[in-house]
């Protein structure tokens, strides 16, 4: 697989993973009043367009989009359960979130740095909008903190 591939393949499965671990955390708070369910919301919005924007790359060059297996989505499952249970405070899933956004704009950087010079400008801008994605929603949760 070329950079530009991989360089979407990365987007693709960070968005679907990421989409996939904020619905399941909408869902362990469905009954509470927390704050913090609509950034979420809008949150599972964008990554499902990145997700939409990465797949259709990858489908247009023949190429299947690898999707986070069921280990991956059960430990995610198990470590939201686990953090709401101890705490589901909106400071508290404030904080979960941006360790998490933290990890992935580390992994979004270092795939930019990577592949900067081989890869076609269009796709360094998706990757690049992701990041600034990223960015954005650790500026909005330091709000609830």
């Amino acid at each position: 697989m070329n950079e530009n591939l991989e360089l979407m393949m990365h987007v693709y499965k960070t968005s679907e993973m990421g989409a996939y671990s904020t619905n399941s955390l909408l869902e362990k708070l469905q009954t509470k009043e927390n704050k913090i369910k609509h950034v979420l919301e809008c949150e599972i919005k964008e990554y499902e367009k990145f997700m939409k924007e990465s797949e259709k790359i990858l489908t247009e060059n023949d190429v299947e989009p690898k999707r986070y297996g069921l280990m991956s989505k059960m430990s995610s499952d198990m470590g939201i359960a686990m953090e709401t249970l101890k705490d589901n405070s909106d400071p508290a899933l404030a904080q979960m979130l941006i360790e998490g956004f933290t990890m992935g704009t580390i992994e979004m950087n270092n795939k930019i740095k990577k592949y900067k010079s081989t890869c076609e400008k269009r796709m360094l801008k998706i990757a690049k909008n992701f990041l600034k994605f990223q960015e954005n929603e650790i500026e909005k949760l330091k709000t609830f903190m």
